[in-house]
């Protein structure tokens, strides 16, 4: 995908790049010397922009990219080293930082896509799984590595085992093992996979249909989503899903 020219906002970024076009935000990992791994600045910058397109009514859909031969290679390990001389209180404030930046990215309340080439590794999965959709390079590998670092995968978990399911996060969380984008398509973590030299054509007809659907029926289809998933059909349920239909036909979109 072509680079866009940075908008006023990102002008205070050092880690990433954030622009808009044609109504879509596009927010590149700007690390590439270090493969895109995140240290404390780029989790800031990274909640910030979210936060701040998020809120954008001039923006419609939210693109994530890395920069240089990776998207994102997890954790720097400068910064980890950095991290196991902090004391406890700081440890958990520090872990505070990159949960809120998982959280925001997967609350934006409009459509995301990842577009995933290279390395996805550690966090840079938990990142793809945060998205709505993803879209990958057939020559992109991926691996949860946390356990072989004498890590565990916290953090990015919930958005993880709810893209992949608990079996197969069973066998990934515990091996650290690298697969290809072919397995991470079977296993659900990728929506579709295509050759790099067609990954920036495959986003953009992805991008197609969310421009032209309704911001609010979006909106409130990620909200449905996550109200719905993993409850039992019951009463109550049923009665939820009667609710924000009627809400939504009732609102000045439905109407038109």
């Amino acid at each position: 995908m072509a680079r866009k020219k940075a908008t006023p906002a990102a002008a205070g970024f050092t880690t990433i790049d954030v622009a808009v076009r044609n109504r879509i935000g596009i927010v590149t990992l700007n690390r590439p010397e270090v493969h895109n791994a995140f240290n404390e600045t780029l989790i800031a910058e990274l909640t910030d922009a979210m936060r701040a397109l998020g809120a954008d009514d001039g923006v419609r859909v939210v693109v994530l990219a890395g920069s240089g031969p990776s998207f994102c290679a997890g954790a720097d390990l400068n910064w980890m080293k950095k991290m196991a001389a902090y004391s406890r209180a700081q440890n958990l404030a520090d872990a505070k930082g990159l949960a809120v930046m998982l959280r925001t990215l997967h609350d934006v309340p409009k459509p995301t896509v990842a577009r995933i080439h290279g390395a996805a590794y550690g966090g840079g999965v938990g990142l793809a799984a945060c998205c709505d959709i993803v879209i990958a390079a057939v020559e992109a590998t991926f691996s949860l590595s946390e356990a072989k670092l004498g890590l565990i995968p916290s953090t990015i978990s919930p958005y993880v085992i709810n893209a992949i399911g608990a079996r197969q996060a069973s066998r990934y969380f515990l091996t650290g093992e690298r697969f290809e984008a072919a397995e991470a398509f079977r296993i659900g973590l990728a929506h579709d996979i295509v050759p790099i030299a067609q990954l920036d054509d495959r986003v953009n007809e992805t991008l197609g249909p969310l421009l032209v659907a309704g911001p609010h029926a979006q909106r409130e289809c990620k909200a449905l989503i996550r109200a719905v998933a993993h409850r039992p059909i019951d009463d109550k349920l049923v009665a939820d899903t009667v609710r924000r239909i009627a809400a939504v036909r009732a609102s000045p979109e439905g109407k038109e």
